[in-house]
């Protein structure tokens, strides 16, 4: 496993390989990374995993600092999981050319995170465009628990790269819940709360499924959950899953949730 921190040291390794899989990660790795590793593993040629916390798409500059960090542990992980190359780069590193064109989301894209996390997008949007310029991946991965950060990846760069943008099944716990490096910040009831979330909407959906109609309890399902669990709902929406509109059918649709247990801010889909 190759330990990289300069783009020109980057490129001495890849130039040569038509066949990179690309896992993006801004560290703190779990279960869930490791899929994403193994998914690229089976149908790369190598496998290159970053691990930049990226400061242009916290909305808050607090958020950014409490980030769980723990660089030693991910690179064990990533030993283990036998990556071929690991690449941490600096902020400047990243960052040291400035964009000619500002990044634009569309207006009706300007939803469920997009509308309470301002420039958050903006910010994953560039630095994704900037790792694919210096790696020239043939495929990169992301999770589903992050679905509308893969739908804007794909909606913005399919047709401006040849890197194919594939999507990976969302990996839970026991408890149901999504696993998240956020997740290390919630404490053992916190985590209870973040399971009886997390089970209520896997049995609304199920239910949605055998009968549309109930897709109306929508509100009442928001109002249990920010009354019985005293957490603060950022948007509880059940949209259509190519193209995020709220017209949906019953066999083709999300539920989209974003919540805050005291001050960690979950997200998820099911």
């Amino acid at each position: 496993m190759k330990i990289i921190k300069k783009i020109n040291q980057l490129n001495k390794y890849i130039s040569n390989v038509s066949n990179v899989g690309f896992v993006p990660t801004m560290g703190g790795l779990h279960k869930g990374h490791i899929s994403l590793i193994k998914k690229s593993k089976n149908i790369s040629g190598k496998t290159l995993v970053s691990i930049f916390v990226n400061p242009t798409q916290f909305d808050k500059k607090k958020d950014f600092l409490i980030y769980p960090r723990s660089l030693k542990k991910d690179l064990v992980k990533l030993k283990k999981a036998k990556v071929d190359f690991v690449f941490i780069p600096s902020a400047n590193e990243i960052y040291f050319k400035k964009r000619k064109r500002k990044i634009v989301i569309n207006k009706k894209y300007k939803i469920l995170c997009s509308k309470f996390r301002k420039g958050h997008f903006e910010g994953v949007l560039d630095v994704i465009e900037r790792f694919i310029k210096i790696i020239n991946p043939k495929f990169i991965f992301f999770g589903e628990k992050d679905y509308q950060q893969f739908f804007l990846i794909k909606k913005y760069f399919s047709g401006k790269f040849k890197t194919k943008i594939i999507l990976c099944k969302t990996i839970r716990d026991k408890n149901k819940i999504a696993l998240s490096t956020r997740n290390q910040l919630l404490d053992k009831s916190e985590i209870k709360i973040a399971s009886l979330i997390a089970k209520k909407l896997i049995s609304f959906k199920s239910k949605i499924r055998h009968n549309i109609i109930n897709s109306n309890k929508l509100n009442l399902i928001k109002n249990f959950i920010n009354t019985n669990y005293k957490v603060k709902v950022d948007y509880l929406e059940i949209r259509e899953k190519n193209k995020l509109s709220k017209r949906f059918k019953k066999n083709n649709f999300k539920i989209f949730i974003a919540y805050h247990i005291n001050k960690i801010r979950l997200i998820d889909n099911f």
